[in-house]
């Protein structure tokens, strides 16, 4: 604050500086609106190559392992070939199989049983199944001793899974192997959560994206291609009628990538809990889009107020801290 004649003057920004602000408020927004359209885009493409009435490619096991195959090839590019990217250091033996393999077991686990769900239920079906997750990762990070168990979370757990299953029982045509797909890759990426809190924290190794991609992908695809030798390849080959472009499938694994990508990018610019509200706005998106593109969705008033029950007990510490 200064006098000037006699009148005070307050210093005003400097145009440049609030241009500045403005640009980095304008990234960031861009970054978030990119993570929303990106992680919904690819649950749309996903069903969409599954599905036998578009693409015509029914092996989820096939599909998630070209995903990590095709991750794998990029970050040993980029990290051992162009050397473009720097592997962050203080991996050991120990750590790669106390860790990175259960990670990255869970991780196929996630992906596979995840994309096998789309065969069966409606991508909207899929995704208000998802809502349960807090109540898994709650559990589990109880029994592995990263949570307390105390009567307040416990009650708001209790209703998000009333939620579920008000949202299930609305469901018109539901699949019970579609629920227990969607419900074993919700288990699955819940212990792949707690692996990854264990590592972070017990561990105490720091691994930036690409690091961990690097190490985590090789270990996946290794995972994955055990159950598609005995499960998918006879079918394939036994099969004339199944179909997938190499434009097609080029664009699908780079969507993958991208998504993993832009994760790290919206934490990293703003923070966990930004990131936790935008995917409420993407699992939203995809149920109200999914109902107006594939025949397979209707959604009904029961299905609408379920869902919104466990999503509103899901964000509600987030929203109110």
């Amino acid at each position: 604050m200064e006098r000037n004649g006699g009148k005070q003057q307050q210093q005003q920004p400097s145009a440049p500086a609030g241009k500045a602000a403005w640009r980095d408020g304008l990234v960031t927004y861009f970054h978030l609106l990119f993570y929303i359209a990106i992680s919904g885009g690819q649950i749309f493409f996903n069903k969409w190559v599954l599905s036998s009435k578009e693409i015509n490619f029914p092996y989820p096991v096939a599909l998630t392992l070209l995903h990590m195959v095709f991750s794998s090839v990029v970050c040993f590019a980029a990290t051992k070939v162009f050397k473009v990217i720097k592997i962050d250091e203080g991996m050991t033996t120990d750590v790669y199989i106390s860790s990175v393999i259960p990670i990255g077991a869970m991780f196929a686990m996630t992906l596979w049983l995840g994309n096998s769900a789309y065969l069966y239920i409606s991508v909207a079906f899929a995704q208000m199944l998802k809502a349960i997750m807090p109540v898994a990762v709650f559990l589990l990070g109880t029994a592995f001793g990263l949570e307390e168990m105390n009567c307040k979370m416990l009650a708001i757990m209790s209703v998000i899974s009333v939620g579920v299953i008000v949202a299930s029982v609305g469901e018109i045509t539901i699949s019970w192997v579609g629920v227990v797909y969607q419900m074993g890759g919700v288990v699955a990426e819940a212990l792949r959560l707690i692996f990854i809190e264990i590592f972070l924290k017990k561990k105490g190794v720091r691994l930036n994206l690409i690091s961990m991609m690097y190490y985590v992908s090789p270990c996946s695809a290794f995972c994955l291609f055990i159950p598609w030798l005995f499960l998918e390849k006879p079918k394939m080959d036994a099969s004339v009628s199944w179909n997938f472009p190499p434009v097609t499938l080029f664009l699908n694994c780079m969507c993958t990538f991208v998504l993993n990508l832009s994760v790290f990018l919206v934490i990293s610019r703003t923070s966990a809990l930004t990131a936790r509200v935008t995917g409420v706005v993407r699992d939203w998106s995809v149920v109200l889009l999914s109902a107006a593109i594939f025949a397979d969705t209707k959604l009904t008033f029961i299905n609408i107020v379920g869902y919104a029950i466990g999503i509103l007990l899901i964000n509600l510490p987030y929203l109110t801290s």
